[in-house]
């Protein structure tokens, strides 16, 4: 069974289910076009440093065609099964316009660079590729959130937030639009749709929409926590899918900073494609209740991990000094030796920290593997059946928690009939 019932069913606007999934596949392929043409251009256009553009160097790999992707083909599958919940079309949406942005990157980097004068409207591409960054970025922090995962705002009180975000929105693309002089993404363009008398404006405008986009980020987040915390059953599985490619993604974000290689970038860029996917897997429920497993063995194995390593650097460090110490110089023994510790501890420590996360985020779990593990034990040695029926019900009611608990015995069989039962097995 889909989310949405008959008003999702219905579509956007009378638009018919037909219509609707004729338009959202559509859309994938025009993004799906413009990524492969956006591929074609690179390889014409060259090594990109020097451009000035944002968008060049994420290009020249496969990781930023992969979230665009992503995106396209989960607000296609959405849009198109579920018409009436809107973040199929935002994703679409999204999908659109980094696609859009990528390829007027390549187009005005060949019109203007690489043959000047061949290809018409290179300054053109450079102004789009300009602001389209600003409704994909805005759509991922704003509506994304407040509206996931059905398509509605949690509250009818949350409409003034909506309101804001997306006048925030189309303000910062217009400001960035329209500003007169050179392009912040093309230095060597002058905006060829810039108004000069207007300059003061869209620059107050400019700067005060950019103010107040982390503030629409801020409350469309806080939105998803009141949610999360109102939420029961499918929908908080949903949310929980939607909160964990959030947090490894905010998690892994500050390493870009940190980190001088270009991987940890190309990292947080991919995570960015766990966002679409999350959303697919939540709304779509395909393998919804997996996620408690994942956060589960991302919990355990990350902390486990975490342990091991500072185990072995601890030991190949100490034990050099150790070597130092006694022989004036160091030893790969040390090496050795740490790897024959962290062998061994894998197993035990791996348990302790199962049994760790178990307790400390799945209180419910544990009590109910404990009180199996108990009724187990007691099992073997009971012999009172009006005993051992409580006990049954006991621990359904206190493991299960369901509204009602009732135990059903079968009558004890006559002695005919439970020899001839026994003698179907071959016994007397």
């Amino acid at each position: 069974m889909t989310e949405g019932g008959s008003e999702q069913d219905r579509g956007v606007g009378g638009t018919s289910h037909r219509a609707a999934a004729w338009l959202a596949w559509s859309t994938c392929l025009l993004c799906v076009a413009l990524l492969a043409f956006s591929g074609v251009l690179p390889l014409l256009n060259g090594p990109s440093e020097g451009r000035g553009s944002t968008w060049g160097t994420e290009y020249n790999n496969f990781i930023f065609p992969v979230v665009i992707l992503a995106f396209a083909l989960v607000g296609a599958l959405v849009a198109s099964r579920l018409p009436g919940n809107a973040i199929g079309w935002i994703c679409l949406a999204i999908g659109l316009a980094l696609s859009l942005g990528g390829m007027a990157d390549e187009y005005s980097v060949y019109a203007q660079a690489t043959r000047p004068g061949l290809l018409p409207g290179g300054e053109y591409a450079a102004w789009l590729q300009n602001w389209a960054w600003i409704p994909a970025v805005g759509l991922m922090g704003t509506f994304t959130i407040l509206l996931f995962p059905t398509g509605r705002l949690p509250t009818h009180r949350w409409r003034a937030v909506a309101w804001l975000s997306g006048a925030v929105l189309l303000l910062a693309s217009l400001s960035e639009a329209f500003s007169p002089g050179k392009l912040a993404e093309a230095p060597n363009v002058t905006n060829p749709f810039g108004i000069e008398s207007a300059r003061g404006a869209l620059e107050l405008v400019n700067t005060g929409s950019f103010l107040l986009l982390p503030l629409c980020f801020v409350l469309s987040a806080f939105s998803m926590v009141l949610r999360f915390r109102r939420s029961a059953g499918v929908e908080r599985q949903q949310l929980k899918w939607f909160t964990t490619a959030a947090v490894l993604l905010g998690a892994c974000f500050p390493f870009v900073f940190v980190v001088p290689w270009g991987v940890a970038e190309d990292l947080v860029t991919l995570l960015f494609a766990g966002l679409p996917i999350a959303i697919g897997i939540a709304i779509l429920r395909y393998r919804l209740y997996d996620i408690d497993v994942l956060v589960n063995r991302a919990l355990v194995y990350g902390s486990l991990t975490v342990l091991l390593a500072a185990t072995y650097v601890g030991g190949v460090v100490g034990l050099q000094y150790v070597f130092r110490a006694l022989t004036g110089q160091g030893s790969t023994l040390a090496v050795v030796a740490s790897t024959l510790v962290i062998a061994a501890l894998f197993n035990p420590l791996r348990r302790r920290v199962q049994a760790f996360v178990d307790r400390r985020f799945y209180r419910k779990k544990y009590d109910a593997a404990k009180t199996l593990e108990d009724f187990n034990a007691r099992l073997r040695e009971e012999t009172d059946l009006d005993a051992l029926s409580s006990d049954v019900v006991g621990v359904a009611r206190r493991t299960m928690q369901p509204a009602h608990v009732s135990l059903w015995l079968r009558p004890n069989p006559e002695p005919k009939a439970r020899s001839a039962a026994l003698r179907q097995f071959g016994h007397e």
